[in-house]
C-alpha cells in the first residue's frame, strides 16, 4: 500500500517561489511602490508644478502679447508686483472674491449642504427625487449654467424671474446691474450645494449612533444632541469642506465670466477674471502672472490655516 510523501516537487517549486515572493523585502516594496508612483507624479510635475514655476518666471518679466515683448520680454524683477500693490482695480478684485467666497461657499454651499445632508438622512416620501434636483447642478456644464442664469436673470421684464414675480404683483427689477454680486453668490451657491452635501453625508455617517441614543436616554433634546455630539464630531469633515470649496471658489472663472464677465464695471470683476482681462485683454502677461501668483500665496495661506485649524496632517 502507497503512501503518500507530501506533494510533488513541481507543487513544491511553485509553493517555494511564491513564499519568496510573499516575503519580499521592505525596500523592495517601497520601490514598487514609488514606481507605481511615477505616472501621477509626472502628470502633476507636467500640469500644476512647471505652469506654477513658469508663472513665477513670467511675473518678473515685461511679457506681453503684442510689441516686442511678446517676442523678446525683458526681465524687470519685482516692477510687476510694486505696481500690483499700487493698483485699485487689484484691491476692488479681491475684495470682491472675498465677499463672493464668504457668501456662496462659507456660508451659502455650507448651511445649505448640512441642511440637505441632514434632512436625507430622515425617511422621507420622495427622498430620491430631493437628491436628484440638489445633485442637477452638478452634471450641467459650468458655461451651460452661466447661460441658465443670464435667461433667469437678464432681459428686464422679460426674464424668467420676473415674470414669475409679475403673477405675483411685484414689479421688474435688473437682478444683474442692481444687485450683481448678490446674484453670483446665489448662483454659486446653487451650483455649489451637492458637493457639500455629499461631504456632509460622509461626516454624518461616520457619528457612531449608539453615542447619539445614548444622548437621548439621558435627556438630551435633538438640538442639543446635535450641537453637543453631532457638530464637534464632524468637525473634521467641515474643515476639510471649508479648505476644498474655499480654494476652489477663489480660482472660479468660467461660470461668473459666462453670466456677467465682471460687470457692470467691475461690480464682478473676480481675482480669475481680473487675471483673464490683464493678461488676455489688456495683453499684459507679465502683470496677470504676477497677479496669479499672489493669489496663488493667498491660497496657500487660506490652506494652511485650515490645516492647522483641523490639526491634521493633510
Amino acid at each position: 500500500m502507497a503512501i503518500a510523501s507530501g506533494p510533488p516537487a513541481a507543487t513544491r517549486c511553485q509553493l517555494l517561489l511564491t513564499g519568496k515572493l510573499m516575503t519580499a523585502s521592505p525596500k523592495g516594496k517601497s520601490w514598487q511602490l514609488q514606481l507605481l508612483l511615477l505616472p501621477c507624479v509626472l502628470l502633476v510635475g507636467a500640469l500644476v508644478i512647471y505652469p506654477a514655476l513658469y508663472s513665477i518666471y513670467l511675473s518678473l518679466t515685461n511679457a506681453s502679447l503684442v510689441g516686442v515683448a511678446a517676442t523678446h520680454p525683458r526681465f524687470v524683477g519685482i516692477r510687476n508686483y510694486m505696481r500690483l500693490f499700487s493698483d485699485g482695480e487689484f484691491w476692488n478684485s479681491l475684495v470682491v472674491t472675498f465677499w463672493f467666497v464668504l457668501g456662496s461657499a462659507v456660508i451659502g454651499q455650507f448651511v445649505l449642504g448640512l441642511g440637505s445632508a441632514l434632512l436625507l438622512r430622515r425617511p422621507l416620501r420622495f427622498r430620491n427625487l430631493f437628491n436628484s434636483i440638489i445633485l442637477l447642478p452638478n452634471a450641467v456644464p459650468e458655461v451651460v449654467a452661466g447661460f441658465i442664469w443670464i435667461s433667469m436673470l437678464a432681459g428686464g421684464e422679460h426674464s424668467t424671474l420676473n415674470r414669475l414675480l409679475s403673477v405675483l404683483g411685484i414689479p421688474a427689477v435688473r437682478w444683474l446691474e442692481q444687485v450683481p454680486l448678490l446674484m453670483i453668490v446665489i448662483a454659486n451657491t446653487w451650483r455649489g450645494i451637492a458637493s457639500a452635501m455629499i461631504l456632509m453625508m460622509a461626516g454624518l455617517s461616520a457619528v457612531p449612533p449608539e453615542v447619539c441614543e445614548a444622548a437621548r436616554i439621558d435627556g438630551a433634546s435633538p438640538r442639543q444632541v446635535f450641537r453637543f455630539i453631532t457638530l464637534p464630531l464632524i468637525m473634521p469633515t467641515i474643515f476639510l469642506y471649508m479648505l476644498v470649496s474655499t480654494v476652489s471658489t477663489i480660482s472660479i472663472f468660467g461660470f461668473i465670466y459666462a453670466l456677467t464677465r465682471g460687470g457692470p464695471g467691475n461690480a464682478t470683476e473676480i481675482i480669475g477674471i481680473y487675471i483673464y482681462n490683464q493678461s488676455f485683454t489688456a495683453f499684459q502677461l507679465g502683470y496677470g502672472a504676477a497677479v496669479a501668483a499672489v493669489t496663488l500665496v493667498i491660497s496657500i495661506a487660506i490652506g494652511s490655516f485650515y490645516v492647522r485649524a483641523l490639526k491634521v496632517q493633510v
